[in-house]
């Protein structure tokens, strides 16, 4: 662990964004194909480099698309959504490329990740408010470790295959 975190507040998604940007609009010709590689190069907390006799990681296969992420996170640290508004949201924004049982099931990874593993941030060095919402113990987000997620958990397993939004018609996902 370093004495200062460059990444703090920074989602991957944002990371991609940025420097598929500067590889389009900044870049030296020479940079560009490299900058593609880090791109396609799937997002994996392991420092190895893939080999034939080592698979690569492939984290959002285990903790669900990293763009779901985002959207749950923003929803719930910015507005203070619930996992049903969040959920109803998401059906919403993201169709028709999830539908709502997926959807659903990395609402779920997510919100069980989030509150289980808070003992992780609250070890985190000091970094840089970037965006407007940040996890850090020393800024926005005061969380105890021992948070109980059960109560959330079965909020997201209430919810319907298509929930209910607007005037009470089902979203079409």
């Amino acid at each position: 662990m370093a004495s200062y975190n460059v990444n703090a507040s920074v989602p991957k998604t944002m990371m991609a964004y940025l420097v598929r940007w500067y590889a389009r609009h900044r870049a030296v010709q020479a940079l560009v194909p490299v900058l593609e590689r880090v791109l396609t190069t799937p997002i994996s907390p392991e420092l190895l480099e893939p080999s034939p006799e080592r698979a690569v990681q492939a984290t959002e296969d285990i903790v669900g698309p990293y763009e779901l992420h985002d959207f749950f996170l923003f929803h719930f640290m910015r507005n203070g959504s619930s996992p049903r508004r969040i959920h109803a949201l998401a059906v919403v924004a993201f169709a028709p490329r999830y539908s709502a049982p997926t959807i659903r099931r990395w609402l779920r990874e997510f919100c069980k990740r989030f509150f289980t593993q808070q003992f992780k941030r609250t070890t985190l060095p000091p970094g840089p408010k970037v965006g407007s919402v940040s996890l850090s113990p020393r800024g926005d987000w005061r969380m105890p470790d021992e948070a109980a997620v059960a109560a959330i958990l079965e909020e997201v397993d209430a919810l319907p295959d298509a929930p209910v939004v607007g005037d009470g018609a089902r979203a079409s996902v």
